[in-house]
């Protein structure tokens, strides 16, 4: 396994546990939530109140920004698209 995809899995590690954590989704353990998983609406569930929590969480612990909702749609499709965006843009 690549040095990025050991590193990723890490990242998508963090993230459903923040997710599940942060979010408050008790019926749910982050080993429930599938890599590729659509995250909002059908998927997992998420609103767009869940949105602006997961901008701050990304910021708070990744010091990452999100410039826009548009932005954002693309990148919490799936908690892949998040892990692959955390790891493109990490300082």
């Amino acid at each position: 396994m690549s040095e990025k995809e050991l590193e990723l899995q890490k990242i998508r590690k963090s993230l459903k546990e923040m997710i599940v954590r942060d979010l408050s989704l008790e019926d749910i353990n982050p080993e429930d939530i599938k890599d590729d998983e659509v995250l909002f609406g059908e998927g997992l569930g998420l609103d767009s109140l869940d949105a602006v929590e997961i901008v701050v969480l990304l910021q708070r612990n990744f010091g990452l920004e999100i410039k826009s909702m548009d932005q954002g749609r693309e990148i919490f499709f799936s908690i892949d698209t998040i892990a692959n965006f955390v790891y493109d843009n990490r300082k």
